[in-house]
């Protein structure tokens, strides 16, 4: 943990179940204002007292109360006497382990499909009493609902404070002990007043205030980076993503000439990108930039390699021997800086009782060597992307440097499908280039959260000009979301689809078919791989 947020500073502490939406919450929290972190629910109890939080969020799960008996709150969050909120899985932990009673519940009793016990989507919750949580009764609050276990009999000191014709316990609440459960999920947009809720409990019941703000956290990693770093040098890999050049701004404004950058030229960059790094970075006065061409050596080491876990630490691996190899040539480099996000740390994550899964490891926080010769500095370690942005842009850095797309660590090794080959990559390169392109020209770049082409090592015959083809396969791909956790795929227009389809298929060799992706998340993941 970087801790360079104020200690004493008012914070709220989420123990993570294992729900999809469990990053959203912190999201939500830290938009609110309030710092928060994402502790696994078997954290040593050690840690979340040392963490000294002012209240407590307990998420949803795939568990259920009645089937997962390990899976539940560490008794300290109620030994501390501190507000507890519990969402969906939260709430019915809270009531089992408090001395209510879960049930699971049929479809037949929820009148929906017999295959299935859970209830999902939409529905409207009336409130029957007040509640500091949720203000007064005889309110209809739209909902978004998602649970197949139900409370069936409250714990002692509990009340109703709202309910569904399917769910009677949709909102309960002790308001003595200020311990609050919801039945469904109030850090989703599909709850119209989810953020009012939990900014009711953040603020008016855990009496957190709302400085975590840019301003305040720029200022306090400075300090953090400036202590902890003291007068070492740092290196810092440049690899032209939001992320690595606002670690670079930051430090270069934390340490000046401590900072030494290297650019690792993969050879699964972007069209360009090796020189528009080397040029952003030339117009900021006193930053040291050392590119390195090892593009031959990461097409090498890749020979032959096509599951996706075993070229991401490939990748990552080769990057850290680079970077140990050009830091013997800096005198006094103690420090190895990364652009390692809070997400990037919980989807690498998991917990003892597998409920929190690893959906994939990350470069920076997956396949480090054990006896790496740099220590690690991540001063984006606690930070979501959307905090990332801001401070980029407090830092005086281009918008449209920080507003680019998201390109993963891997960079093209984890958009081509199988085995990675320089000739793989040069296609992709270009067919990738095109998309975006059009995309910019078309106004449509910033209404899409992520648009990227991926190639498939598979052939498709085709007629090129007058001859028939037999070439390979891009897939387009195009996200529009909030948070990464969920995405929905955008809805290009036909025509503008059609000029990219014959763009890529006439001016990039190796081509003949081109199909869009039209696959959300869930159940499909962002990156193909």
């Amino acid at each position: 943990m970087n801790t360079f947020h104020d200690p004493q500073q008012q914070k709220i502490l989420i123990l993570d179940f294992g729900a999809q939406y469990t990053q959203l919450i912190g999201r939500c929290v830290r938009e609110l204002g309030v710092y928060c972190e994402i502790f696994p629910f078997d954290v040593d109890p050690d840690k979340i007292k040392a963490f000294a939080a002012n209240g407590f969020i307990l998420s949803g799960s795939p568990a259920s109360t009645y089937q997962d008996h390990e899976t539940n709150a560490p008794g300290i969050v109620f030994d501390t006497r501190l507000p507890i909120l519990g969402i969906c899985y939260g709430m019915q932990t809270l009531v089992s382990q408090l001395g209510g009673v879960v049930e699971n519940t049929t479809a037949q009793e929820y009148g929906y499909a017999e295959n299935g016990h859970a209830e999902y989507g939409h529905a409207v919750v009336n409130t029957c009493a007040n509640s500091k949580l949720c203000g007064p009764a005889g309110q209809a609050l739209a909902v978004w609902m998602s649970h197949g276990d139900r409370v069936s009999e409250l714990p002692a000191g509990f009340k109703v404070i709202g309910a569904t014709g399917r769910c009677p316990y949709a909102i309960i609440a002790d308001e003595d002990r200020d311990y609050y459960g919801v039945q469904f999920h109030p850090e989703v947009t599909h709850t119209v007043d989810g953020k009012r809720i939990l900014s009711r409990f953040v603020h008016d019941i855990c009496g957190c205030g709302a400085d975590w703000v840019s301003a305040n956290i720029i200022e306090s990693q400075l300090q953090w980076v400036k202590n902890r770093v003291g007068s070492e040098r740092v290196i810092l890999g440049l690899s032209g993503g939001v992320d690595s050049a606002v670690v670079a701004a930051l430090l270069h404004r934390a340490i000046g000439a401590q900072l030494t950058c290297i650019f690792v030229d993969t050879g699964l960059l972007r069209l360009h990108e090796g020189d528009q790094v080397m040029e952003t970075f030339s117009e900021h006065p006193g930053a040291k930039v050392i590119r390195v061409n090892a593009a031959d050596d990461y097409f090498e080491r890749l020979k032959g390699i096509d599951d996706p876990e075993q070229k991401r630490k490939i990748i990552g691996n080769l990057f850290i021997e680079i970077f140990e190899r050009e830091s013997r040539k800096i005198k006094n480099a103690k420090w190895l800086a990364q652009g390692t996000i809070y997400p990037d740390v919980i989807e690498s994550a998991g917990n003892k009782h597998g409920t929190a899964k690893v959906i994939k490891s990350h470069h920076n926080v997956g396949g480090l060597p054990a006896d790496m010769n740099l220590k690690l500095l991540e001063p984006l370690r606690e930070l979501f992307k959307d905090e990332v942005r801001s401070m980029g842009l407090a830092l005086g850095l281009p918008k449209k440097m920080v507003y680019r797309h998201p390109f993963p660590g891997p960079g093209l090794g984890v958009r081509i499908l199988g085995e990675v080959k320089r000739e793989y990559a040069e296609i992709l390169r270009q067919a990738d280039a095109i998309f975006l392109e059009e995309l910019y020209v078309h106004d449509l770049y910033d209404e899409i959260s992520q648009a990227f082409a991926v190639f498939l090592p598979i052939k498709s015959v085709g007629v090129v000009g007058d001859n028939r083809a037999y070439e390979y396969i891009i897939a387009l791909r195009a996200v529009e979301t909030v948070d990464f956790m969920t995405a929905r795929w955008k809805q290009i227009p036909y025509d503008v689809l059609g000029v990219i389809s014959n763009r890529i298929i006439n001016e990039v060799r190796g081509i003949s078919r081109v199909v869009y992706d039209i696959s959300g998340k869930p159940p499909a993941t962002i990156e193909w791989e």
